[in-house]
């Protein structure tokens, strides 16, 4: 091959790094941008509606390129996907109906939500927004604090649920990239894995999400389990 030759091939393989490159880049852009409008609240704190988070999805969609995102783009643009928006909305708006009051307590159950991470300057500045925000709940409701009450068992156990669920789907994740379908008895089988798998460290060391439930097995080695017969495990638990 000439030396023209050469240089022309790997010119074209240059560029086609560099367009892969770029493409490797917008699409880690996109998750991250994905990734925050599935959340419950954005970068101000403000709870996200339907509206907002899809135009951010649909934005997100525009920068993942080639077929192999193709289910992605269909998933995102599926209104099933924010229907976990939708319903915290109206759980809102039942517990509280004004909509200054809902938008302000959201803010505040927010922030109160941030103070826990936060440290230093940063919580400090977020303990002065707390003292605002709460200042302007009394004056638009001298009761705020019945209503904060509600809407921090709706947020509470909302921001709870998607915790648990993401971590469900980190593990199955990494299982649905070899098999096509993941079947019930697989998930069944990953549940009873996990759920005796002992935390090594934190301050759950030492213990396995069942004994945490105060569920006391005859083992907390999940073969075991398996070995035993349905009787023979019934018999073991009714003789603790």
């Amino acid at each position: 091959m000439s030396r023209v030759g050469s240089s022309g091939v790997a010119g074209r393989a240059w560029r086609k790094a560099e367009r892969l490159c770029d493409q490797a880049g917008n699409a880690q852009e996109a998750v991250q941008q994905i990734t925050a409008a599935l959340a419950w609240f954005d970068a101000q704190g403000r709870l996200y509606c339907r509206q907002t988070a899809q135009a951010q999805l649909d934005e997100a969609s525009q920068q993942l390129q080639g077929t192999c995102w193709s289910k992605v783009k269909r998933l995102l643009r599926d209104e099933r996907t924010l229907r976990h928006l939708d319903r915290l909305s109206e759980h809102l708006t039942s517990a509280v109906s004004e909509p200054m009051l809902r938008d302000a307590l959201t803010r505040l159950w927010y922030m109160n939500d941030q103070i826990r991470q936060a440290q230093g300057d940063a919580c400090m500045r977020l303990r002065q927004l707390v003292v605002i925000e709460q200042v302007l709940c009394e004056r638009l409701c001298a009761q705020w604090q019945s209503a904060y009450r509600r809407v921090d068992e709706l947020l509470r156990h909302a921001v709870r649920a998607s915790s648990a669920v993401e971590c469900v789907n980190s593990v199955v994740r990494m299982h649905q990239g070899r098999h096509r379908h993941v079947s019930q008895g697989l998930l069944d089988l990953k549940r009873l894995y996990w759920n005796c798998r002992v935390f090594r460290e934190g301050k759950r060391k030492g213990k396995s999400p069942y004994d945490l439930l105060g569920l006391h097995l005859p083992s907390s080695d999940w073969w075991q389990l398996l070995q035993m017969t349905p009787e023979e495990l019934g018999q073991k638990l009714l003789t603790q």
